[in-house]
């Protein structure tokens, strides 16, 4: 299957975690990008690996009007959010089908290590995993790009 990583560039972004009504938790980063992080069945540390290092050094920041810089260039901040929704496949009725994402105890893992290659190379934050969050950003440009591996 594909590792899908929706790229958000923020100003700013945050994430709570909610629990009966009330914000338990809470991560927060400034200029940077907000990854929304799919795992799909079969996805693997290579896989992860690879798209670490074209998000790390994927050029979507400006310099003079143009993509010149990248994420390892402005030394920006990573916010990191679990999205086994981007497996959602509508093409059938009225609800999504979720059958090609990751069994919950593999794409944990698999989440936890994107991460910590990401925390590799700068500061890393992160959503939690199979909780109710509220996910708040300040987009830049707007820039929305989807990376695939």
């Amino acid at each position: 299957m594909i590792l899908r990583v929706l790229i958000q560039r923020v100003l700013s972004a945050s994430v709570r975690l909610i629990k009966e009504g009330k914000v338990k938790e809470e991560a927060s980063i400034g200029k940077g990008l907000l990854l929304f992080v799919g795992i799909g069945k079969d996805d693997s540390q290579d896989t992860v690996n690879f798209l670490v290092n074209k998000i790390y050094n994927l050029r979507i920041f400006e310099k003079k009007g143009k993509f010149d810089l990248s994420l390892a260039d402005i030394k920006g901040e990573v916010l990191a959010v679990p999205q086994f929704t981007l497996y959602g496949n509508t093409e059938k009725g009225r609800r999504p089908e979720f059958t090609f994402a990751e069994r919950p105890e593999k794409a944990r893992i698999l989440f936890d290590f994107f991460c910590e290659k990401i925390g590799d190379f700068l500061s890393c934050k992160k959503g939690f995993f199979g909780e109710k969050m509220e996910v708040e950003l300040v987009n830049d440009g707007p820039v929305t790009l989807m990376v695939e591996k």
